[in-house]
């Protein structure tokens, strides 16, 4: 089944209004990816360097099931963030996590 990149997208805009609507959103900060291992199993240290190469960095979570990878300070839009998740979400996929939402961090 592929991924539906649409829908992804759709959420991050949905998910920036919701966010400014509630708090002032700054300029530029840093931008947390989350990433859910589809199996218990995951290749955490394969999808780590390949984010890294890529230009994140990255965090394994305490509950072995979450992948960070965090991008910035970076401009702070709807388009920008979803610029660097889906790139983001194309090196995860490939290693079999999923998206699972992003955060500001300050």
């Amino acid at each position: 089944m592929s991924h539906d990149y649409k829908a992804q997208q759709a959420e991050t805009f949905e998910t920036f209004d919701e966010i400014g609507k509630i708090d002032d959103l700054p300029q530029r900060a840093v931008v947390n990816f989350l990433f859910l291992a589809e199996e218990v199993d995951a290749p955490f240290a394969a999808a780590e360097k390949a984010l890294k190469a890529a230009g994140f960095a990255t965090h394994q979570d305490e509950d072995g099931e979450t992948l960070e990878a965090r991008i910035g300070p970076m401009e702070i839009s709807a388009a920008a963030i979803w610029a660097e998740e889906k790139r983001a979400t194309e090196v995860a996929l490939k290693f079999g996590f999923d998206p699972d939402g992003w955060e500001l961090v300050e």
